[in-house]
């Protein structure tokens, strides 16, 4: 498709990795929450970069067992001491406010503040991110040491905010491919200023579905932006009949930071979607870790649920709930890097490069091997460090394309990369050695 280069190749060009920190550090400072002004504010900047149709449903909706909750916003909220200075302050820091804080404005003594603060103690010098979205509560976050540092006086305390009837919002984007077969892409907008978790997925997804725009696939992505739960469950409760046609899907969060990488399989174990990430991750020259599917972590969670049971997996840098950085302050613009979201971006382009160009091939002179010298064809792809690889790659090829096994097929029994099977493929057709088959795959039932 589209010429010479493949969607895969098509959508890495250019510098991916700074324009998606770019984006990363402008939605950044934004406060989100489950609800809110922040998440349209988020969903507005997305839709400057794509056609991104936005939902609102109203609070009090119900979604299988749950209930849309009523919209939280903040416009202001301070710890101030009786000489008038702010001890902590959400303009300083949105992390500062427990999401979905009920109001309140007050003077408490310490002992009482100190029941409505929450710090971490082994790590004193970082704010905690906490959420109280199913309880009417109200706190405020702070380093260890600072609440420590405070003298035992009277303290004002103000949280303006309010709980009422509104909406959740979500972003839905798809690119319309020449079938009618889905590969959802979900990112949560819900954190507040975490750049790794997790405006380096939103960023990515929608420098993805940016760069996707105009080229022709086979698949149609679905670019999903909404809250975390509440939202996945929105989107499948008021979508049943759509997600028969989701054959393949990923989680993204967490992109940003170096480590990992990190794939969780979905709760099927052995689709598709989890035997590409898998084999992209051995070949990425990085120290990937395959997990195997649980019920906590992320919106996967709800796509893998029994009901609908969908082919999605969770794909990551650092595993959630493993750095220390994690629902932190120090999950900020300097956790992240260019570098990093660009090899991100890479393992999903290539994941697609995979699912787009997985043919089946038939070997025209199956009858012993064909005599490779004669047509130039040994050493023929790349340096000569990639002689031996190529010319491996050629007699799997040769070997395995009976009509059944696609390419995918063929580089995951040679243990060999992808896209070095799919370009030796195609030098073996441009010499007439392969025949492509339909582009349908056989049946493996």
């Amino acid at each position: 498709m589209n010429g010479e280069l493949t969607v895969g190749e098509r959508l890495v060009r250019g510098n991916p990795g700074e324009q998606i920190f770019a984006f990363a550090a402008k939605i950044y400072p934004i406060c989100r929450s489950i609800t809110g002004d922040g998440v349209r504010k988020t969903l507005r900047a997305i839709r400057s970069h794509i056609d991104l149709d936005i939902h609102e449903v109203p609070t009090g909706t119900e979604v299988f067992d749950w209930v849309v909750p009523p919209e939280w916003n903040v416009r202001e909220a301070y710890i101030r001491d009786q000489r008038g200075r702010k001890i902590v302050d959400f303009a300083d820091s949105n992390l500062h406010v427990m999401s979905y804080s009920i109001p309140v404005h007050r003077w408490i003594s310490l002992a009482e503040l100190k029941q409505h603060v929450y710090t971490l103690p082994d790590q004193p010098d970082l704010t905690p991110y906490r959420t109280s979205y199913y309880a009417e509560n109200w706190a405020f976050c702070m380093p260890h040491r600072l609440l420590e540092s405070l003298s035992d006086r009277r303290y004002e305390v103000v949280i303006d905010s309010d709980l009422s009837s509104g909406s959740l919002s979500y972003g839905e984007y798809l690119h319309k491919g020449e079938t009618d077969e889905e590969f959802l892409l979900s990112a949560h907008i819900c954190h507040p200023s975490l750049a790794n978790d997790n405006c380096s997925g939103v960023a990515l997804l929608t420098h993805l579905a940016k760069c996707m725009a105009g080229l022709r696939t086979r698949y149609s992505y679905r670019f999903l932006f909404a809250p975390g739960t509440i939202g996945a469950i929105t989107w499948l409760a008021r979508n049943e009949d759509q997600v028969k046609h989701i054959k393949h899907g990923l989680v993204v969060s967490m992109v940003g930071d170096g480590g990992g990488p990190t794939y969780k399989k979905s709760r099927r174990g052995d689709a598709e979607i989890d035997r590409v990430l898998a084999h992209i991750l051995r070949h990425c020259g990085l120290k990937p870790t395959i997990l195997d599917f649980s019920p906590y972590g992320y919106d996967e969670r709800q796509y893998c649920s029994p009901g609908f049971n969908l082919p999605v997996g969770l794909f990551q840098r650092s595993q959630f709930g493993q750095i220390p950085q994690y629902h932190t302050s120090a999950d900020n613009l300097d956790l992240i890097a260019p570098d990093h979201l660009a090899k991100s971006y890479r393992i999903i382009a290539e994941t697609i490069d995979i699912l787009e160009n997985d043919i089946v091939y038939r070997n025209t002179n199956p009858k012993c091997e064909p005599q490779l010298g004669r047509r130039g064809l040994y050493g023929a792809i790349g340096g000569d460090k990639d002689a031996a690889g190529a010319n491996m790659a050629m007699l799997w090829i040769l070997n395995l394309s009976d009509g059944r096994n696609s390419l995918f097929d063929i580089a995951e029994r040679a243990d060999l990369p992808f896209a070095l099977v799919r370009k030796t493929a195609q030098l073996l057709h441009r010499n007439g050695l392969l025949a492509r088959c339909d582009d349908e795959k056989p049946s493996t039932t």
